[in-house]
């Protein structure tokens, strides 16, 4: 199974659980950024949503998503996945919550770490 690692806010994992399908608000204009390192999911974390409480990771098996992945470059020098479309929840098969410490640093789940050794 290759993992993709993505960000949200608790509430709208709920509300896309309820419609079936999850879209990120920058969809129309560049799909939307997941992560596929242990590094990569930190970096984003700690630059997109500091100071942010009811966060989850959401963990997503690429072979399930129905939509368009693109590995792209963001920022650095470095290849992000890109969904292009809307992701079907079926293909997140695994939700852990995910705060960051009283330091204000992210770090990953223990689960994720297993899964990415």
């Amino acid at each position: 199974m290759n993992i993709i690692l993505h960000i949200t806010q608790r509430e709208k994992w709920e509300a896309a659980k309820l419609s079936g399908i999850y879209r990120a608000e920058s969809l129309d204009s560049e799909g939307f950024i997941h992560c596929s390192t242990p590094q990569q999911i930190t970096k984003v974390a700690e630059r997109f949503f500091a100071n942010q409480t009811g966060l989850v990771l959401l963990l997503i098996d690429s072979e399930q998503v129905k939509a368009e992945i693109r590995y792209e470059m963001a920022e650095v020098d470095e290849l992000f996945p890109h969904i292009y479309g809307a992701l079907n929840i079926d293909a997140v098969w695994q939700v852990l919550d995910f705060e960051s410490g009283e330091d204000g640093k992210f770090r990953l789940p223990q689960e994720v770490k297993d899964l990415m050794s």
